[in-house]
């Protein structure tokens, strides 16, 4: 198939504000290496580290460099592949992996490159990957529903195994609204485990059709007054902030804390007394094994988890619909449609 010599895309020039993304109707359509394929994208998630990125943020020792095209989140059809490529992949469906491995050696992240933050990803009418870095897709969901899922449901899944839950524990998620929220509660009931989330009450409704078992407001006032009938055996963060002392006061004896994120700010305070007198174990958590996108795939076509799929927009108004998911505006993920 005939690419065209060129295609929409919005690019990041530098970091900063949202004044670094100039949009264009004329960049330069990149074309497959010999082991590639390139994927007409048609829908791309937003996720937190395309904010982080463009403000400086990412702390993975790597600059990025510009001019830069972000969006990790990218599905769509493989529209033309490398001389040593599989051309039967052309017109299938995908879904992208932001991890875009080193396959010699795809457990070492040091080699593994992020769509959008070390290469160019999917806001943009085309962009190319290795084929062993994305799957084909069977599902009757829509391309925007698809891009709901990679990096938050591989985040959330990756945490929950970090932490080995299963149908035992009561699992506390924070910031249940979220992306990676509303994935922590799907995929933690998937393991069979009982979980409470915190989120304004004007979701709750959503969040109990997802599955939590109970909710409580964004700001309960005292958690360990407000979860005094639970048992609470592991927590499920991604927010982080002043209130983080309070999430581990909550923590039964010999629970488990796993982070993968700090939305509501990354420093906080931890008396070791609480950590070590209650046997408490905390994970940190940013690499994600090989199989955990498959096994995300595999759950979509399966229908055990759902998109929760907040808005869309035109990928020329991306200005616009990272503003709304920064400012917490929507339930779910936002999604722009290029």
């Amino acid at each position: 198939m005939l690419l065209p010599a060129t295609m929409k895309a919005m690019v990041l020039t530098g970091h900063g504000g949202h004044e670094g993304y100039q949009w264009h109707e004329d960049w330069p359509t990149p074309l497959p290496g010999a082991r590639e394929v390139v994927v007409r994208v048609g829908a791309c998630g937003l996720n937190r580290i395309d904010v982080e990125t463009r403000a400086g943020n990412v702390r993975s020792g790597r600059p990025v460099s510009f001019p830069r095209i972000q969006g990790a989140d990218a599905v769509g059809t493989v529209a033309a592949v490398g001389e040593n490529t599989d051309p039967s992949l052309i017109g299938k469906r995908v879904m992208v992996d932001g991890w875009q491995r080193d396959w010699k050696a795809p457990d070492d992240m040091a080699r593994a490159a992020y769509l959008g933050t070390d290469r160019d990803g999917g806001f943009a009418e085309y962009v190319t990957v290795d084929p062993r870095n994305m799957m084909i897709v069977d599902s009757r969901l829509s391309d925007a529903e698809l891009a709901t899922f990679q990096c938050s449901y591989t985040t959330a899944e990756t945490m929950l195994a970090r932490a080995d839950v299963g149908a035992q524990d009561t699992v506390l998620v924070p910031g249940a609204a979220g992306g990676v929220g509303a994935a922590l509660v799907q995929l933690a009931k998937r393991r069979g485990a009982r979980v409470v989330g915190l989120a304004s009450d004007a979701v709750h409704d959503s969040l109990r059709e997802l599955g939590c078992d109970r909710l409580l407001p964004r700001q309960p006032g005292k958690l360990t007054t407000a979860l005094s009938d639970e048992r609470v055996t592991v927590v499920a963060d991604v927010v982080a902030g002043a209130r983080w002392p309070g999430l581990i006061d909550v923590l039964d004896r010999g629970g488990r804390y796993v982070c993968s994120g700090a939305v509501a700010g990354p420093e906080v305070a931890l008396d070791l007394r609480r950590f070590y007198a209650r046997n408490l174990t905390l994970f940190g958590c940013s690499e994600v094994p090989p199989h955990v996108f498959a096994d995300i795939v595999t759950f979509v076509e399966r229908g055990q988890i759902k998109p929760v799929l907040a808005a869309t927009f035109p990928l020329k108004d991306l200005v616009l619909a990272q503003a709304a998911f920064e400012n917490g505006e929507t339930f779910g993920k936002v999604v722009v449609i290029p």
